[in-house]
């Protein structure tokens, strides 16, 4: 009887992610926030270097942020992280420059750090405990689409209350942000194995370092496919609000073409463990490479409006890449440092955008949005092919299921 009632508390965190990730991707923010950057004297190097800084803190922040998961508690960490966004978005309600703003970044780094990974490891080690591992990759697809859903609706609010003024909408965020602590404390610890810290707390942390990226070959590669192509959507997403600009969309419909992207990767993410199916490990490893690449190349050569259908590209990729990798991974981690291995799969996403979106910010202001698509086209087909290989060599692509 008793582990009845625990397995129907413990299946209740499910609906309370759904909701707690569709509270915290009500990004009113996004669809104006390059745009608020420019209006507060940035321009787009330094807008790249902000989200640099944010990269980075939340790759000295990750690790040990899911290394705290896998020691302390799927829960705790949970929590942390909501307050920790909490505060970040507080302090960006309030402040007015470069270095206002960063500090709200680096909170805001460290809140998604523990949030990272964590996530998806609570998903997983409740499905494990439930006896429903298999469901994984269609659970975690719907956590993306509700993401993406939840940005998309976001999108549209804020957009509107961009009108009224472009700080209105950190404060509706804000508001959202604080609603998810009490959800958060309401969540349920599945059981799972416990990592021995006997060796000490960084050893443990080295150890899984050295498994996730020098031990397990085909882990490893798979964290940096996984890597490069995240950190290249995530660099288009940060061009997008100038791309738009430049093929002359008015501000007001911006929230409309953000919420368009952001609904179809919401539907991307939801399909995405039926297109791997169909298509199988082979297939939709070989498929996003060059996808990103021929995005990034159209976006470079036309900047109008009759080419904005290309941004779709981006996030296709984008909505079938994270629940797909993720599945990938999690069947090849143990509990007792699933959430550590997510983390060192996303900062290393996050060093490598830390790296070339600055760079790719500064060619854009000293030459052109082309040039610096360009740029992004060549970094993405070079770094995606020699991970390619290297999968090619541990056997990865010459399995198709």
């Amino acid at each position: 009887m008793r582990s009845v009632l625990l397995s129907k508390s413990v299946s209740a965190n499910l609906p309370k992610i759904y909701v707690l990730l569709s509270l915290r991707w009500m990004m009113f923010i996004i669809p104006i926030l390059v745009i608020f950057f420019y209006d507060n004297g940035l321009d787009q190097t330094q807008v790249m270097i902000l989200q640099s800084l944010f990269s980075i803190a939340i790759v000295l922040f990750e690790i040990p942020s899911g290394y705290f998961s896998d020691v302390m508690g799927r829960k705790l960490t949970v929590v942390l992280g909501c307050i920790l966004g909490s505060c970040g978005f507080l302090i960006y309600s309030f402040s007015f420059g470069f270095w206002g703003f960063l500090a709200a970044e680096l909170v805001l780094g460290l809140g998604a750090s523990f949030i990272s990974g964590t996530d998806s490891a609570l998903v997983y080690d409740t499905l494990a405990q439930l006896g429903r591992e298999a469901e994984y990759p269609k659970i975690e697809g719907r956590c993306s689409s509700i993401c993406n859903f939840s940005e998309t609706a976001a999108s549209i609010i804020g957009g509107m209350l961009a009108a009224v003024s472009l700080r209105t909408p950190f404060y509706l965020e804000t508001a959202f942000m604080l609603m998810t602590i009490p959800l958060a404390l309401t969540l349920v610890e599945p059981e799972r194995h416990r990592w021995d810290a006997s060796q000490g707390n960084w050893n443990s942390i080295l150890q899984i370092v050295r498994f996730s990226l020098h031990e397990n070959k085909v882990l490893k590669w798979l964290i940096f496919y996984a890597s490069v192509t995240g950190a290249s959507t995530l660099t288009m997403v940060w061009f997008i609000q100038p791309y738009l600009k430049e093929s002359g969309l008015p501000l007001s419909l911006f929230g409309v073409v953000w919420a368009a992207l952001n609904f179809s990767v919401g539907i991307f993410s939801m399909y995405a463990y039926r297109i791997e199916r169909k298509l199988g490990r082979r297939r939709i490893l070989l498929l996003q490479i060059p996808l990103m690449t021929i995005g990034f190349i159209l976006a470079g050569l036309f900047q109008t409006l009759w080419a904005i259908p290309v941004l779709f590209i981006f996030y296709f990729v984008r909505g079938i890449n994270r629940p797909v990798m993720k599945s990938y991974i999690n069947q090849m981690v143990s509990s007792d440092k699933r959430a550590t291995v997510i983390s060192v799969s996303n900062m290393t996403g996050r060093m490598i955008f830390a790296l070339a979106g600055p760079v790719i910010g500064l060619i854009k202001d000293r030459f052109s949005l082309s040039y610096a698509l360009f740029t992004a086209a060549l970094i993405i087909l070079t770094s995606g092919s020699i991970v390619l290989v290297f999968l090619n060599k541990h056997r990865v692509l010459t399995n198709s299921s």
